[in-house]
């Protein structure tokens, strides 16, 4: 448990991007079953927005955490940047928002609802659009600044003639 104040360890930080994995991996099946069944409860055969529901959560939960998870193991500083925790949370909230909304909409365009193309409904995705650009610009911020100190400091810098003939053959 991290106090209040208290920064949370590396531990903690890979804990976090697993966890969100596996959570984002069962949203995203729950929500491929549920947008199979509910279209054919309603004998639906459109275009429904609750199709993206599983492929955003698979995609951008689950994989992307896996990414970031892999790259916080590999980059030993980013697990404790500021920029990375900033930017796995909102990750975290706009697609909780994004993936809402897509579900939300999605059950109302199934269920035939007159309001279900509202502009509030897409202001609503944006803000979550929003928020997660927000994100990965934190997150490739965070990723950049680890991946030059990484360069900097660990990195072979001595590279045979052979091999430099082969990397420009100029």
């Amino acid at each position: 448990m991290i106090a209040a104040g208290e920064l949370p360890s590396v531990e903690d930080m890979l804990t976090y991007l697993f966890r969100s994995a596996a959570s984002w991996t069962a949203i995203g099946l729950a929500g491929g079953l549920g947008y199979r069944e509910f279209t054919k409860l309603h004998d639906y055969t459109g275009f429904t927005q609750l199709a993206l529901v599983h492929t955003h959560a698979i995609v951008w939960g689950t994989i992307f955490m896996l990414v970031l998870l892999s790259l916080a193991i590999v980059l030993p500083g980013l697990a404790g940047d500021a920029r990375m925790r900033w930017g796995v949370h909102l990750l975290n909230g706009g697609l909780a928002l994004t993936v809402g909304m897509l579900g939300f909409k999605g059950s109302l365009q199934v269920l035939g609802a007159d309001w279900a193309d509202h502009p509030g409904l897409a202001g609503v995705s944006g803000l979550g659009h929003m928020t997660l650009t927000a994100a990965l610009v934190l997150l490739l911020l965070a990723i950049g600044r680890q991946t030059k100190a990484l360069s900097a400091t660990s990195l072979p810098l001595d590279v045979d003639e052979d091999a430099r003939e082969m990397a420009d053959p100029r």
